[in-house]
């Protein structure tokens, strides 16, 4: 059975930001664009710390291109 417990969800530069566990696939992140698109990585991470640092890349990252 998949159990999912949502760590943080953060409003960053107009993106939603969802840092979550999984039984199955450790800490992931989801960031929400302003168009509603869902970006998804299927990156594992061993702290919550990490996934939101992973995610807050990937906005900054979007944000200067």
């Amino acid at each position: 059975m998949l159990s999912t417990k949502v760590h943080s969800i953060n409003a960053i530069e107009n993106n939603v930001l969802l840092v979550f566990y999984t039984n199955v696939h450790c800490w992931q992140f989801r960031i929400i664009t302003p168009g509603q698109t869902v970006f998804v990585e299927y990156r594992i991470y061993y702290t919550p710390e990490a996934a939101e640092r992973a995610g807050r890349d990937w906005i900054y990252l979007k944000s200067i291109y």
